[in-house]
This record gives C-alpha cells, structure tokens and sequence, in this order.
C-alpha cells in the first residue's frame, strides 16, 4: 500500500516538473544557489523499494493413531465342588422268630416188578451196483502270434535362450527429523488456605427453674411458683482461623524434541537375467511288434463209471423184558418249625453329595486400544518482504547549473543568481519542493 502511494506521488512529480526537477524527481531544489552549492561537492543516499519472497517454519499438530495394549479386569464365574454331608431315611426289613407246629406229608416209595414183551428191530446194511457214464472236459492250451505295428515316440532335448528383466532391490539408509513430544516435570507453587483455630472456655448464665412452693398464709397453706437462682455454665468453643500457605506441586509440561531417525529405502533397479531353458522335442517312429496270445480248446471225452449203492433191511425180533413199576405212599408227621417275621426298622444313614458353589475370579487380560498422538510436522509457507535498499548517488547526477534550475542555460560564476545576493561563504539551506509534500 505504502509503496503504490510513493510510485503514484513520483509520477506526478514527473509530469509536473518535466524540466526544472526531471534530474532530482521532486527532492529538494537547489534553484538559486551560489557558485559553489552548484558544483558537485559530496555523494547522497537514496532508498529504492525492494520486494523478495522469503520461507518460514511453521509447526503443525498431527494426530496419529497409536496402538497401546492395556490390562482389563475380566470377572468370571468359577463353580467349586464342595462335599455336603446330608442324611436319607432309609426303611429297613428286619426278622423276628416264632416257633410254630405243622403237620407234613411224608411220601414214600415203594416199586413192584413186572413182565413184558417188546418188539426189537434189527437193521442190516447191504450193497447192490450201479454203471453209469459220465462226460468230462478235457482243455488244450495253445499259443498263437499277432504281429501289430505301433508308434513309439523318440524324445531329443533342445536348448534355448530366454532374457528376462528382474527387478532387483536395492536398499539404501536415509535420515529423516522426526518431533515428538515428551512431558517435563515442573515444580510450580500455589496458594492453600488450611482453616486452622483453638478452643475458648466461654462462660454463660442459665436462668433457674421455676419450681412450686407451699408458702402459709392466712388462709392457710398454698403453693406458688417460685424460681431457682441462676447457674453459670462453661462451654468450650472452637474458633476457626484461616492460615494462607504456599504449597509446592508438580506439573507435567509438554516439549517438543527433535531426532534424527534413520530409515532404509529399498529402490527396484532392472537387471536382465539370460536362461538356457531347455526343452523336449518327441517325434514318432513306427515299430513292428510280435505278440504271442494264448487260448485254450475244449473236448469231451466219454468215461463209464461203477457206484456201490448201500441199502437197509429192518426185520423185528420178540424180547422178553422185567420193568419195576413205583407207586406212592403218603403219611403224616407232626413237626414244629420256626419261621421269620419281617417288620420295618426306619434308620438316618449320612451320604456324601458334591454340590457346585460358584464364586467370582478376577483375571487380568491384555486388549489393544487405539489413541491420537500428537505429533509436530513443520513446513515452509513462502511470505514477502519489502523493504527499502539505500542507494548512493555520485557524479553527474549532483551536477546543475545555476540560477536556471535543472536545464537551464547560464552558470553563477559570479555568485549572484537570477538577481539574488547570496552569500558566498555562506551554507546554503535547502528548500522542499512543495510537489514533495503530497
């Protein structure tokens, strides 16, 4: 902005003053000056604006996810076999004795004997002959030749070249800044205020109690209520007090470090490999070949054979045979018996059982959380600068002739310029151009 308002108030200068001041553009003139202000006697400095593009450092804040592993309490149900001791009724059947009388049957047995005839088979085995004829295979192995022609093939191994570009890794070492903030223990104090005091006997009055009391008077004895004097109480009283004290504490202050961390760049770099790979070429070449089949014929032969047939007769022959026949006798015996009463006997009998008895276990178990870490990340953003250069200026530029401005025609040799009594040997004093105020 500043600049634009200087370049626009030097074009005025310029078109305003195209003769008089072109050669100082608007600086202060030295229009009537003596001989000696006219010569070039000293250099002066001028300031000419520049504009550069310069970079600075700006710091960012990048989160970035971190994985952490934390340990969670997991509460779990565990069940515990615990032996209970319990009792069951049980019924049990117990016997008593009682004698008691019965009369049992008493068998007996007696046999006779007795006289009978059987009939006995007797069986006899004989044999009579039987010519029958049988027909039976008789088989011929014989051999007979096929002659084929078959195609064997005749593998031969070849080679040729294969190029192959690979690609092959190369690994190379890079450092690299890297920022990360640590926490730096600060030791800062603060002001507490500890509510500290003492106890103090105080000492107050009680008024008495009002009480009745018979009091006689003329018509006869009455009660009034008449109260106790006063008693003095001490009470103990905490009185509090407020006490400021300066207590030292420890913060944790964020800083920023920076390291050097290396790291490996693997870079692909095209290799051609040459391989001989080799290869099979089969060709079929035609062959004869003998092959011998077996077979085998078959012929019946006749053959006349002879087979015993064996047969049975059965002819029956009288027997005479003695049988003892039994037959029963029963009596009664008188005898005395003892027999068991059953009756229930009911009895506690303990048992062992095992029951599940749950309780809470706590375990420690590992998961990965996920947290945004900050991280510093620095880049250059480019920004511009003016700024003002100072320049000299020597020579032809300081040198005017007089009393006509800068262009005119004329000199001062004799001091007085345009009319005007200058002195010599006085400084000249420099007047601004009123174009230069805007």
């Amino acid at each position: 902005m500043y600049v634009a308002k200087y370049v626009a108030v030097f074009a005025v200068i310029a078109a305003l003053a195209p003769t008089a001041n072109a050669g100082l553009c608007g600086v202060p003139s030295y229009a009537c000056c003596p001989t000696a202000a006219c010569n070039p006697t000293c250099c002066y400095t001028t300031c000419k604006v520049a504009t550069e593009t310069c970079y600075r450092t700006v710091c960012d804040t990048v989160y970035e996810p971190q994985q952490h592993t934390t340990m969670r309490t997991v509460c779990e149900t565990v069940y515990d076999d615990v032996e209970k001791t319990c009792y069951r009724t049980v019924s049990e059947t117990a016997y008593r004795e009682e004698p008691y009388t019965v009369c049992r049957k008493v068998t007996e047995t007696a046999c006779r004997e007795e006289t009978y005839c059987v009939q006995r088979p007797v069986w006899e085995t004989n044999y009579r002959e039987c010519n029958y004829t049988v027909q039976r295979r008789v088989w011929d192995d014989r051999i007979r030749e096929c002659k084929y022609t078959v195609m064997q093939p005749v593998c031969q191994t070849l080679e040729r070249e294969c190029r192959q570009v690979v690609m092959r890794p190369v690994t190379k070492t890079v450092q690299r800044e890297q920022c990360y903030t640590v926490m730096r223990p600060e030791t800062r104090t603060r002001c507490v205020r500890r509510v500290t005091g003492n106890w103090v006997t105080k000492r107050h009055c009680v008024p008495g109690r009002v009480v009745p009391r018979m009091v006689c008077g003329p018509c006869g004895p009455s009660f009034c209520m008449t109260q106790a004097p006063p008693r003095t109480v001490c009470r103990r009283v905490w009185c509090p007090r407020v006490v400021e004290q300066q207590v030292p504490y420890t913060v944790m202050v964020p800083q920023v470090v920076r390291k050097q961390c290396p790291y490996q760049v693997t870079c692909y770099v095209p290799e051609t490999i040459v391989k001989k790979i080799p290869y099979q070429v089969t060709r079929m070449v035609p062959k004869e070949m003998v092959q011998r089949i077996p077979y085998r014929t078959c012929r019946i032969e006749c053959e006349t054979k002879t087979q015993r047939i064996p047969y049975r007769t059965c002819r029956f022959e009288t027997e005479q045979r003695t049988r003892k026949i039994p037959y029963t006798v029963c009596r009664l015996v008188t005898e005395q018996r003892t027999r068991r009463i059953p009756y229930c006997v009911q009895k506690q009998i303990p048992y062992t059982t095992t029951c599940k008895v749950a309780r809470i276990v706590s375990r420690q178990v590992e998961q990965t959380c996920t947290r945004m870490v900050a991280k510093q990340v620095t880049r250059q953003v480019p920004y511009t600068r003016t700024y003002l250069v100072p320049q000299t200026i020597c020579g032809a530029a300081m040198t005017a002739p007089c009393c006509g401005g800068i262009g005119a025609v004329g000199g001062c040799a004799s001091g007085n310029c345009g009319g005007v009594n200058v002195d010599a040997n006085k400084i000249p004093t420099p007047t601004r151009d009123p174009i230069s105020e805007i």
